[in-house]
């Protein structure tokens, strides 16, 4: 995209945007830089605010945004130790296109889970589900 703009920037193999999609391709990634917006957490508050991100998958995202130089991560030589992340600049750089795909999420969620619907097809009955025999028998 060197000397570019976005308008004049085709998405292919080799560009350079891929770069920026592969990084929040993650579940979780976008999740944890937005919540990490108003300054530094510990795990343990990432994970609060968060809801339903299981401690590996915190450890393991948390990682793969400090390899990638989005966030920071200091520990204290305290006891019991203590460890807080924090955005760098170009993790506080994100804020601005998460913020878009969230407004872009709000016009367009519905759309979205209808499509997905008529292409997983009508849900099933749940009176014409298969009986698990080792549910009937108690075993």
């Amino acid at each position: 995209m060197a000397g570019g703009s976005m308008d004049e920037h085709e998405f292919i193999a080799d560009c350079r945007t891929r770069l920026g999609l592969d990084l929040l391709s993650g579940t979780w990634t976008g999740v944890v830089v937005w919540t990490l917006r108003h300054g530094p957490l510990r795990p343990s508050e990432i994970r609060e605010r968060i809801g339903g991100i299981s401690h590996k998958v915190l450890t393991g995202t948390l990682r793969h945004l400090e390899r990638n130089g989005l966030v920071t991560r200091r520990r204290y030589a305290e006891a019991p130790p203590r460890v807080e992340y924090a955005l760098t600049g170009p993790g506080r750089g994100l804020l601005e296109p998460l913020s878009a795909l969230g407004r872009w999420t709000e016009r367009h969620a519905d759309e979205v889970l209808d499509a997905q619907d008529r292409a997983d097809g009508p849900p099933v009955d749940p009176a014409l589900r298969p009986v698990n025999p080792t549910a009937v028998s108690g075993r």
